[in-house]
């Protein structure tokens, strides 16, 4: 019902009106490119959601050290994966350059130059990964020492420190499988990175078996041996993403062609111009989110490890949304490039479509097993409890998530990124971290009052990135027409 209405307000916005039968063939192209992507969204998800299981029925202490941990790690890794997504639309556009060129039959020193194109956005781009792995261990080493000020219980903080120290550790080589990640999905390619993520987190499963309850001669390590599963898979990942760009001839070609001349300082500002305000953007939901773990803390153990089981469960179905998202913008700047502005629109609102049928599905889930779910996480009745009601509300903040996901992904495709970067500051910073703090304290209504500012807070940039996309499509189509 929801999908229909909100189909039925998109046509005025866009001022047209078509038919299933006319969106059919871009559902299929965007799933194409998103279903591998939300496999390997899902993948990364799954990982977490293996550690909570896992380290829940471990003992419930050792469960809220990971979520602790991660509320703080996730805040600093969300905003340099955040700033790495700027790659995507910059080689995604000259992609799409390329196969106009190619189509048309263009000189071969004009498609050279393409390519030499791809391969400089690839040498810069590894600066930039080095200067934003750099910013994150900077960040992030100094909480070391200052676990223990945080609020949190005592035990938990001891319990949190071995497994926040391993995972800090693998941010390097993580940041690296995400920038590869995103160049190839510029490419148009987003196969390979669901195969390397799909294997390799399969790997931190085992592990996490081995390491967290004491298998082939291992001691039992709770929380720490999750930390050791994640930083050996994750060093795995970038050696079989750099493995599989030298297995492929068009790819080891950008590989072959860097040259130290092709960096340069113009062109690492110009990544950091475009990646920091989608860091700053995606920093500002994780903050929102980990302020809320350590508030939420505040309260009693119960009630942070059934905000985690809530929040978890939230991350399951924003993966399948960041897929689409993530094919959305490849979509949008592929065809941005190719000057199908027509294209450009028909994709963008069949995400929209795709999403809403996504966030149906996770919410009708979340709402219909909110009392069984809880049980996968933990045998603890108070935190099962406690996490049912949270699950409610987890079932509406789908929508206003997932929209905000694809509306902000619609906008990286054309490279709009710094008004974006100000309504989420605004919406999640401004408005639904002192609405949370209200609502869970003052107002009385604990955990449930967090959840209801982020249904709130989220509708924000959920509407405005959408009025955002329409007002600049429209400038592109009046500067082509006046061409």
């Amino acid at each position: 019902m929801i999908y229909a209405i909100f189909f039925v307000s998109l046509c005025p916005i866009c001022g047209m009106t078509y038919s299933f039968r006319t969106y059919l063939p871009y559902y299929k192209r965007n799933l194409q490119v998103a279903f591998p992507v939300m496999l390997t969204q899902l993948g990364a998800a799954m990982v977490g959601l293996a550690d909570s299981i896992m380290v829940g029925h471990y003992g419930t202490t050792d469960l809220a050290a990971v979520s602790f941990s991660n509320a703080i790690f996730f805040t600093v890794m969300v905003f340099s994966m955040g700033a790495l997504m700027g790659i995507t639309p910059l080689v995604g556009h000259v992609h799409g350059r390329l196969e106009k060129l190619l189509q048309q039959g263009t000189t071969d020193e004009e498609i050279a130059h393409k390519h030499e194109q791809i391969s400089s956005y690839l040498a810069n781009g590894l600066v930039f990964t080095a200067l934003v792995s750099i910013l994150s261990l900077a960040l992030l080493v100094p909480c070391i020492p200052y676990l223990d000020y945080f609020g949190q219980e005592p035990d938990v903080s001891a319990c949190a420190r071995p497994y926040f120290i391993l995972i800090v550790l693998s941010i390097i080589p993580f940041l690296l499988f995400c920038f590869s990640k995103q160049f190839l999905e510029g490419l148009g390619n987003t196969f390979v990175a669901m195969m390397i993520t799909v294997g390799c987190n399969l790997l931190n499963i085992l592990l996490n078996w081995v390491f967290i309850f004491g298998h082939w001669g291992f001691e039992p390590m709770g929380a720490e041996g999750a930390g050791w599963a994640t930083l050996i898979a994750r060093l795995l990942m970038p050696v079989c993403f750099f493995i599989a760009m030298a297995c492929k001839i068009e790819w080891r070609r950008y590989l072959r062609s860097i040259r130290r001349w092709m960096i340069s300082r113009r062109e690492v500002e110009h990544l950091i111009a475009l990646g920091t305000p989608i860091g700053l953007q995606s920093f500002a939901e994780a903050f929102l989110f980990t302020a809320s773990f350590i508030i939420i803390g505040w309260i009693s153990k119960e009630t942070l490890a059934a905000h985690h089981v809530a929040n978890q469960m939230c991350d399951l179905t924003f993966m399948l949304a960041q897929g689409i998202g993530a094919a959305t913008t490849i979509r949008v700047s592929h065809q941005l490039g190719k000057g199908d502005l027509h294209a450009v629109r028909m994709a963008s609102t069949a995400s929209i479509h795709l999403c809403l049928l996504m966030n149906t599905i996770g919410a009708s889930i979340m709402f219909f097993f909110r009392y069984q779910i809880p049980y996968i996480f933990t045998n603890d009745p108070e935190v099962v409890n406690i996490a049912s009601t949270l699950l409610v509300l987890g079932a509406l903040f789908q929508y206003t998530d997932g929209l905000q996901c694809i509306g902000a992904a619609m906008l990286r495709g054309i490279q709009d990124v710094r008004v974006p970067m100000r309504i989420a500051l605004f919406a999640y910073i401004g408005i639904a971290l002192p609405l949370g703090i209200y609502l869970t304290f003052p107002a009385g209504l604990g955990a449930k009052g967090m959840w209801m500012a982020f249904v709130i807070a989220l509708a924000i940039p959920s509407v405005l990135f959408h009025i955002r996309f329409n007002r600049q499509l429209k400038r592109l189509k009046y500067e082509q027409q006046s061409i």
